[in-house]
């Protein structure tokens, strides 16, 4: 299959039904496409191991549950997956691998399908150990040997001697897992196992480089140590010197297919006759007869062999530094391309560098600032003149022109007294007593009016009712006075 199958397609339009981007993210990276895991995809799963809201055994369980799959493509992806997420990840990620009693049950793993799927199904086997053995190992020592602080004042280089003994034998285990993938050149033949060799290549540089800082520890304790302890102490060592015949073996795999030379550290071997002091030594513990050697010779044995296997340090140091330079290179070539991806942009379309909204524009490098507008100022009139604003007793809008009140229509002695010219705040309420109570003659042509013309009382009250208009409170009492014609008792005719 040289594309995404059908199957791929309708799992991960399914995945976008239901919502799941992690699933369906998970299921884009292991189609059936005979080529690594999609860069993109396993970024995004990255940043996910590194969210707090997103919960990180679905993601493992699904990952696990595409490893059910027949088609070794699809397993294959899946461990390359949860390899880049162990090593790139979240340290949660794989604790919650360590935390978990089997991993990946694939010992007896066989896709039928093809030649190619014999081939590879056994590379499969050997991949999944490798994880477990890695998961069990961080169980172990509640830390990832691959990324532990190296150098004089690193973890395996302070470490007391008791737990030196014990640890040294997990980096061995885990060591002898790798090296177990034993694949040749001639059998990277495909994307798929491509990119799991090189998750192994960095993981066995790195692990070696832990492991080569342990032994210079024990080293440098061993002539310390009581019998029991340098019993073992001598036999970690001998299986350090069959180790690195194996792991010289893995990195000249790592040469052939491709892989620079300056990304492939030096192995400098421990001289030969430091074994034998070694040995010498524990035999005097235990009482043999020895040839007498002195404190000086074994202690220049012992420098040499520190000294040799420190410039492998030195080595896996320069290795970690390049590999560092070449992320940051990356990144960099990354953000200078989408700065001018984003400038582009901005040529063609500048008015998106500001909004229609702001008063302040940067078109052109200059800042031109236009007057905000007060939204809560008091509008002036055109001639110059202020109007104060309405009150809640307004009986017209605020904008209307006041009409000129008649003072020609009067009920009996009432009449209307203000003029146009007068002040509205200065507007007096008149009443003259005598006409109202009927000790005026104007009372009575008060009764003859209102029986005479009753539709026209009516008609004025709302006429001049409509013509009201006040600015403030005492205005408006004003005018309600004038209309009401309660004037100083004399009838205008």
């Amino acid at each position: 299959m040289s594309g995404q199958s059908i199957t791929d397609r309708i799992t991960a339009a399914q995945h976008s039904v239901t919502g799941s981007a992690i699933s369906k993210t998970v299921c884009k990276a292991t189609t059936h496409e005979i080529m690594g895991p999609k860069k993109k995809h396993l970024d995004y799963l990255i940043q996910c191991t590194n969210e707090m809201n997103v919960n990180i055994p679905q993601l493992a369980d699904t990952l696990f549950e595409r490893t059910t799959n027949t088609s070794w493509v699809v397993v294959f992806k899946s461990l390359t997956a949860t390899h880049h997420l162990m090593v790139y990840g979240n340290e949660r990620f794989i604790q919650y691998l360590a935390s978990r009693n089997t991993l990946f049950n694939l010992s007896n793993f066989l896709d039928k399908s093809g030649l190619q799927g014999y081939d590879m199904s056994t590379f499969i086997r050997r991949y999944s150990r490798y994880l477990n053995e890695k998961a069990v190992s961080y169980r172990q020592v509640a830390f990832d040997f691959t990324k532990v602080k190296r150098g004089s004042d690193g973890v395996m280089r302070t470490m007391n001697t008791e737990k030196l003994l014990k640890t040294i034998p997990i980096i061995q285990n885990q060591m002898d897992v790798l090296l177990d993938f034993n694949v040749n050149a001639n059998e990277l033949t495909n994307g798929v196992i491509n990119a799991a060799f090189m998750l192994l290549f960095k993981d066995a540089i790195r692990l070696f480089a832990a492991y080569n800082e342990g032994i210079i520890n024990l080293l440098e304790k061993y002539f310390d140590m009581k019998k029991i302890q340098c019993k073992e102490g001598l036999d970690i060592y001998k299986k350090f010197l069959t180790r690195m015949t194996r792991i010289s073996e893995f990195l000249k795999v790592a040469e052939q297919v491709g892989i620079d030379r300056g990304d492939i550290p030096d192995l400098s071997q421990a001289p030969s006759s430091l074994l034998d002091a070694l040995e010498q030594h524990l035999a005097s513990l235990e009482g043999k007869k020895v040839k007498d050697s002195t404190a000086a010779s074994r202690a220049s044995t012992l420098s040499n062999a520190v000294s040799s296997l420190a410039n492998t340090g030195i080595s896996f140091t320069k290795v970690d530094e390049r590999e560092k330079q070449a992320a940051l290179e990356e990144e960099q070539a990354r953000l200078k391309a989408l700065k001018e991806q984003r400038l582009k942009e901005l040529k063609k379309n500048p008015a998106t560098a500001t909004t229609d909204s702001s008063p302040i524009s940067t078109v052109g490098g200059t800042i031109n600032s236009a007057p905000a507008i007060d939204l809560f100022s008091t509008p002036s009139s055109t001639n110059g003149t202020s109007k104060a604003a309405n009150d809640l007793l307004d009986l017209q809008p605020a904008f209307q022109q006041p009409l000129p009140l008649s003072t020609a229509n009067t009920w009996g002695g009432f009449s209307a007294s203000p003029t146009p010219q007068q002040p509205q705040n200065a507007r007096g309420l008149n009443v003259d007593f005598d006409s109202v109570f009927g000790n005026n003659t104007n009372a009575n042509n008060l009764d003859s009016a209102v029986a005479s013309s009753p539709n026209q009382g009516l008609t004025l009250s709302s006429q001049q009712s409509s013509k009201l208009v006040s600015d403030d409170l005492d205005s408006s009492l004003a005018n309600l006075v004038g209309n009401l014609g309660i004037g100083n008792g004399t009838a205008k005719k």
